[in-house]
């Protein structure tokens, strides 16, 4: 047997044979032109036009985040500054395949420049221009082999049109060489509840397809040709963790008792029942986003009162932590900031571009007091990527003045755990983004591949300032969240809760095998737990350390 260690996502267990995924298309030759450019044109808007289509019909059925992803890789198929620019270079002599892939990587190019949410629409460009060069050869795009049989699907990494549409009943675990605890193929894998281990290094060269492989989430290793043993003792261990993350649903607590409440991320009201359904005890993160995004105007106070309203109604008597508007150079909007900034997640985003046009803020902040008080929920609101207490007394003094009775503060920015103490003070809770914290601590864009592997929460860095926050929300007597990626994985959120968070906050999905994990841990065991990691050199280290 052979074994080889990732970032493990979720607790499941998977023993199968391999399927590999293939490898992508060869880049184009550069042969020039060699057919009218007019004729080559419509052949390529054909192109286009078919894997559009295929990308909307794959949503359509997907449903769900899934859908989401698929349709805005089917506008990307549809841009028609894509086929304005394939003219250009065929009218310069370019064959079709490599126009085609050209204008693409200029695209992919000019937004991974721009950073943040614009580089993480430029991810899924690659998995496009595949697509449409396969049309024009008349092969089959690459993508997710075919199988009778349940297997393990290995690759390098996977594009969301390949993890959006898997194939539930025979792909029973995912293992890439690449990627992250927050890359697209984990978060997908987390909201399938499939188990993953992802960012394997050496993986494709160790992995054939047919070889026997045990995927153990949990422990974030694969095992390479088990023997018959190993697979008795891994099936087992399946099922017993199986059988406890399908428990009836209970509150999150600990093995003694201790509370831990479980919320949900949420982006929109329709994402309510199915958090409902899965036991979220109230929302730790309402994207209000979704009001904003693709529009050429802020929506008035009555659309957003009608909008929060809504969600809040699912929650009676529930917590809900509503984020106002989270967005900027980084998610340009004409109405709010769109001009070009050279490093957007570092300039004017979060709060200080509400604060820059403060009207924007104070309806929105109008119509969630509105919300708040035609409901039951109890509503808490939270400003993002607030740094000091200047910005906290500035927002929680404009959330009061219009009416609300619980504000608090968005802890993404290292400076605010440095000032925690300070900053609780004002705010009356803080909750923590490890996704934009670990960013901003390990100076890694949470976009950007060949920084990827910084781009971990786990590690020591950004355990520590997770640790000054807990501390200070102890003494202060105020409750300290985690609502990033962090808290969906059953292992972190043990050492999160070690550290002094009080509440978690992820996928709906995520939510059985947290729950599960807690429960076999007391508060002292989970304060142990965090000692170590935090002690740890690495990332790897502090996995390995919490887990010893």
């Amino acid at each position: 047997m052979g074994a080889l260690s990732g970032v493990g996502v979720g607790r499941g267990i998977a023993v199968a044979k391999v399927l590999r995924m293939p490898e992508p298309l060869a880049p184009p030759s550069d042969e020039p032109l060699a057919a009218d450019a007019g004729a080559e044109h419509e052949r390529v808007r054909e192109a286009l036009e078919g894997v559009a289509h295929e990308l909307q019909a794959r949503a359509a059925a997907a449903g769900g985040d899934a859908q989401q992803v698929l349709e805005a890789a089917a506008l990307m198929a549809q841009d028609p500054a894509i086929l304005d620019d394939v003219r250009a270079r065929l009218d310069g002599g370019a064959n079709a395949e490599r126009a085609t892939w050209d204008a693409y990587g200029a695209f992919r190019d000019m937004l991974t420049a721009m950073g943040g949410y614009m580089a993480e629409r430029a991810t899924d460009l690659d998995d496009v221009a595949q697509r449409v060069v396969a049309r024009l050869r008349g092969v089959a795009a690459p993508g997710v082999p075919q199988s009778d049989e349940p297997f393990i699907l290995v690759a390098r990494d996977l594009a969301p049109a390949d993890t959006a549409t898997l194939d539930l009943e025979r792909t029973l675990a995912l293992v890439t060489e690449e990627g992250g605890p927050t890359s697209h193929t984990a978060i997908l894998a987390r909201s399938k509840s499939l188990p993953a281990v992802v960012g394997v290094v050496g993986l494709l060269s160790a992995v054939a397809d047919g070889q026997r492989m045990i995927v153990d989430a949990r422990a974030g290793t694969v095992v390479l040709d088990p023997d018959d043993a190993s697979v008795a003792a891994a099936l087992a261990e399946g099922e017993s963790r199986a059988a406890a993350s399908s428990a009836p649903i209970t509150e999150g607590a600990l093995a003694d008792g201790t509370k831990v409440p479980l919320l949900a991320n949420v982006g929109s009201p329709k994402d309510a029942p199915a958090a409902v359904a899965l036991g979220a005890e109230g929302v730790g993160l309402f994207r209000t986003e979704f009001l904003f995004l693709d529009s050429s105007s802020a929506p008035s106070v009555e659309a957003q009162t009608a909008a929060y309203t809504e969600l809040l109604q699912a929650f009676p008597g529930k917590k809900v932590v509503a984020r106002v508007l989270d967005a900027g150079a980084d998610k340009p909007l004409p109405f709010l900031n769109d001009a070009h900034e050279e490093n957007p997640a570092l300039g004017l985003r979060g709060i200080r571009a509400l604060r820059a046009t403060e009207q924007i803020l104070r309806d929105q902040l109008t119509a969630l007091a509105n919300a708040q008080a035609a409901t039951e929920a109890e509503l808490w609101v939270m400003a993002p990527m607030i740094a000091d207490v200047e910005e906290t007394e500035y927002f929680v003094g404009l959330g009061r003045e219009l009416g609300l009775r619980t504000v608090g503060a968005m802890a993404e920015v290292p400076s605010i755990a440095v000032v925690a103490d300070q900053v609780l003070e004002v705010a009356d809770f803080v909750s923590i983004g490890t996704n934009d914290l670990t960013q901003y601590t390990l100076a890694a864009d949470r976009q950007l591949g060949s920084v990827a592997a910084f781009q971990d929460p786990w590690h020591p860095a950004v355990l520590r300032l997770v640790g000054m926050l807990g501390e200070a929300g102890a003494k202060a007597g105020k409750p300290v969240g985690v609502c990033g990626e962090a808290a969906a994985d059953p292992a972190l959120a043990v050492v999160l809760v070690g550290l002094g968070v009080t509440s978690l906050s992820m996928s709906a999905s995520a939510l059985a095998d947290v729950r599960a994990e807690l429960l076999t841990v007391t508060l002292d065991e989970a304060r142990e737990r965090a000692a170590r990691a935090v002690a740890a050199l690495s990332a790897a280290g502090a996995r390995a350390a919490a887990a010893a």
